[in-house]
């Protein structure tokens, strides 16, 4: 089928006292051998941190982690000397190249809500780096914006070393966006809020949607939304 739907409730999960986190794909102790990603996309987690709670520091290689912050802020430190917050809207991007060790803490007062998306890199032992961005939600109103991009189209995105594009867009109720993918492309569709129709099929708040064999998708809004996707090879 063009369209695979993997409804929220089908998520994998872990909680503890102080995460709440839902897999898209396989991850940790979760393990789906039909859910391993979707081309070079290896990890789309969706995390709930609570108040002064954190991922203390730890170690990553040869991945490019994205982060998209849907509410409160996350306040991210590093071994190279790097640190910075990013707030709901905002992303930041982490080259893990030939090794990082980094921490990543919600020091906000409210429990912090964010997608964690893994893309495997174009090559290996890339340097490592770490980058934050503004991307103000009303220059995405009925519009795709890239957010984060290893492509030439990529415009302003934050740089990933990936053949991928994450895109947003927010969608009022009745706003129908036609998503370009092209030969040999596929992409994963998200919704952080609302609930939309993608090439006939309804997708509903923080489901996942894998799109494939299409030149382009039509994605109508049903309510107003918000919608993110990652643009990625076919293969």
């Amino acid at each position: 089928m063009p369209v695979d739907i993997i409804p929220f409730e089908a998520l994998g999960r872990f909680e503890n006292d102080w995460l709440d986190t839902r897999y898209h794909f396989s991850f940790a102790d979760y393990h789906d051998p039909n859910r391993m990603g979707v081309g070079p996309l290896r990890v789309w987690n969706d995390d709930r941190i609570a108040p002064g709670m954190g991922f203390d520091p730890h170690p990553h290689r040869n991945m490019e982690i994205i982060t998209y912050v849907r509410r409160g802020a996350i306040t991210h430190r590093d071994n190279l000397g790097n640190e910075g917050r990013t707030e709901a809207g905002d992303v930041q991007v982490m080259s893990a190249g030939t090794g990082i060790v980094h921490a990543e803490y919600n020091l906000e007062r409210e429990p912090t809500d964010l997608f964690q998306i893994w893309i495997m890199p174009n090559e290996r032992g890339h340097a490592p780096r770490w980058d934050t961005r503004r991307f103000p939600k009303m220059d995405r109103a009925g519009a795709l914006v890239a957010l984060a991009s290893g492509r030439s189209n990529g415009g302003d995105a934050l740089h990933i070393h990936a053949d991928a594009t994450l895109y947003g867009a927010t969608l009022p109720a009745g706003q129908t966006l036609s998503v370009p993918l092209g030969s040999g492309r596929q992409a994963y569709l998200v919704p952080a809020t609302g609930r939309l129709e993608a090439a006939g099929a309804i997708l509903e708040t923080r489901s996942g949607a894998a799109v494939r064999d299409m030149d382009s998708v039509a994605v109508s809004a049903l309510e107003d939304s918000e919608l993110l996707f990652v643009d990625l090879p076919d293969g």
